[in-house]
C-alpha cells in the first residue's frame, strides 16, 4: 500500500481531501490484504491435506489388493473425505467386495 500510495502522490498532485481518502483506505487496504493472503493459505494447507489423504488411500488400497483398478479408483475420493482413522480400519477391515458394496451404495449405485 505503500507504493501505492507513493506512486499516488508521485503521479498526480492530490488535493488535501483526496490525500485524506487515502489515508483512510490504507489501513482498511492492509487488513483486506492480510486477510486475504490468510485465507489462500489456508486453502493452500486444506488442499495439500487433502491430497495427502488422498494418497494414503490409495497407497493403503494398492497394498491391501495390489493395482487400483477402475473399480478402486471409484472409491478412493469417497474413502479420502472420511476421517484417517475411519478410513484405515474400513481398509484393513473390509474385503474388496465389502469396500465397493459399501460406497456403491452411499452413491446410490
Amino acid at each position: 500500500m505503500t507504493n501505492l500510495k507513493a506512486n499516488l502522490q508521485t503521479t498526480q498532485q492530490l488535493d488535501d481531501e483526496e490525500q485524506n481518502l487515502i489515508m483512510k483506505l490504507s489501513p482498511l487496504y492492509v487488513q483486506w490484504r492480510e486477510e486475504t493472503l490468510r485465507e489462500g493459505e489456508q486453502q493452500g494447507v486444506q488442499q495439500g491435506m487433502q491430497q495427502g489423504m488422498r494418497l494414503m488411500v490409495e497407497s493403503m488400497l494398492e497394498v491391501k489388493f495390489g493395482a487400483i483398478d477402475e473399480a478402486l479408483s471409484q472409491i478412493v475420493e469417497p474413502l479420502s473425505l472420511l476421517p484417517a482413522k475411519e478410513s484405515t480400519q474400513l481398509i484393513w477391515q473390509l474385503s474388496r467386495e465389502e469396500l465397493l458394496a459399501e460406497f456403491s451404495e452411499e452413491k446410490g449405485v
